[in-house]
C-alpha cells in the first residue's frame, strides 16, 4: 500500500502525542500505510533542547528525500519551533519554504483549509510592514491559479474565488491605500479574462477583508486569495482551530501538517486535541489517491 510519512516535529512539544493519537484514533483513511519518520530520543515534553531541534530538521530532510525518491506518497509534518530550528542552522522562515526548495520548486503557495473556510497567501514569513512593498500583481496571479486548481481537485469544478482587499475596506475607493486599484483588480481583471484552460475559476473582489470570510464561511465563496500571514490564518484558526491544515500548493507530492505550534507548555499534559493531526493525514491521504 502507499505509505503516508510522518515526522513528529519538536519532540518536545505536541507533536509526538498527536501523532499517536492519531494513529489509534481510527479515523484515518483505509488503503495506506502510515510511516513515523523521527525519534524522540531524550527530548522531554515540555523542555525543547538544541538536540530536539536537530532531531526535527533532520527528520525533514529524511522525508523530503523519501518523497522525492517516491518511497513515501505524502509527507504530514508535525510542528516545529522556527527560531529554535534556525538557531540549529535551519535557513528557511518555515517548513514550507524548506519543502519548496528541497524540491526545486519555485512556483508554490501556503495555503490552509478547515470547515468550510480555504484561504492561500500572497505573501507569507515575512513582517507586516513589508507587506505592501512585496506585493506584486504577477503573485496575486500565480498564487491565485495555485489556489484554483487546490480547489478544482477537491471540488470537481471551477471554484468560486475571493480576493481581499489589503486595506481596511479594500482600500475605501483609494482613500485608504491604492494597492487595490493599482495592483490587486489588475490582477483580478488578468485572472477573468485570461483563465487558466486547465483549471478555470471565477474570481470577485478585491473585497472588504472585514467581511469576505463571513460571506466566505456562508457558502458565497470556496476559497479566498489572502494578501498576507495573519489575515488569512486569523479567521481560519477562529472558524477552524481543532481541525485547520496547513498544505504546500505546487509541491510535486502531498505535504501537510496541523494549522497549531508545539505547545510546549502543555506537552505531556494529556491536553493536546489531535484533531488537526488527523485532518492533516485525512487530506494528505485524499491528495496522494488523486494523484
Amino acid at each position: 500500500m502507499p505509505v503516508i510519512g510522518i515526522t513528529l516535529g519538536d519532540a518536545a512539544g505536541i507533536g509526538p502525542e498527536i501523532v499517536a493519537a492519531a494513529l489509534r484514533s481510527g479515523k484515518l483513511e483505509r488503503g495506506f500505510d502510515y510511516r513515523v519518520i523521527g525519534e524522540t530520543g531524550d527530548a522531554r515534553p515540555g523542555e525543547p533542547t538544541p538536540a530536539s531541534a536537530r532531531a526535527a530538521r533532520a527528520a525533514l530532510e529524511e522525508s523530503a528525500r523519501l518523497a522525492l525518491a517516491g518511497e513515501i506518497a505524502a509527507v504530514v509534518t508535525g510542528p516545529i519551533h522556527k527560531a529554535r530550528m534556525q538557531a540549529e542552522g535551519f535557513a528557511f522562515p518555515g517548513q514550507t519554504e524548506f519543502f519548496a526548495e528541497r524540491a526545486g520548486v519555485k512556483n508554490f503557495a501556503m495555503c490552509l483549509t478547515g470547515g468550510a473556510l480555504t484561504v492561500a497567501l500572497v505573501t507569507a514569513h515575512i513582517p507586516l510592514r513589508e507587506v505592501a512593498a512585496n506585493l506584486r500583481s504577477s503573485e496575486i496571479i500565480r498564487i491565485g491559479q495555485l489556489l484554483a486548481a487546490f480547489l478544482t481537485a477537491r471540488l470537481g469544478r471551477a471554484p468560486r474565488i475571493a480576493v481581499a482587499g489589503l486595506n481596511p475596506h479594500a482600500g475605501e475607493s483609494g482613500a485608504l491605500g491604492r494597492e487595490e486599484i493599482e495592483l490587486i483588480a489588475p490582477a483580478i481583471t488578468l485572472l477573468t479574462n485570461h483563465p487558466s484552460p486547465v483549471t478555470p475559476a471565477a474570481f470577485t473582489g478585491p473585497l472588504s477583508p472585514d467581511t469576505v470570510f463571513h460571506r466566505a464561511v456562508a457558502g458565497e465563496f470556496d476559497g479566498v486569495l489572502c494578501m498576507y500571514h495573519d489575515q488569512g490564518l486569523i479567521p481560519l484558526k477562529l472558524h477552524a482551530f481543532d481541525s485547520g491544515v496547513n498544505v504546500t500548493l505546487g509541491l510535486p507530492f502531498p505535504r501537510t501538517s496541523p494549522d497549531h505550534g508545539t505547545a510546549f507548555e502543555i506537552a505531556g499534559k494529556n491536553l493536546a486535541r489531535p484533531d488537526s493531526m488527523i485532518a492533516a493525514l485525512r487530506l494528505a491521504a485524499e491528495m496522494a489517491r488523486a494523484k
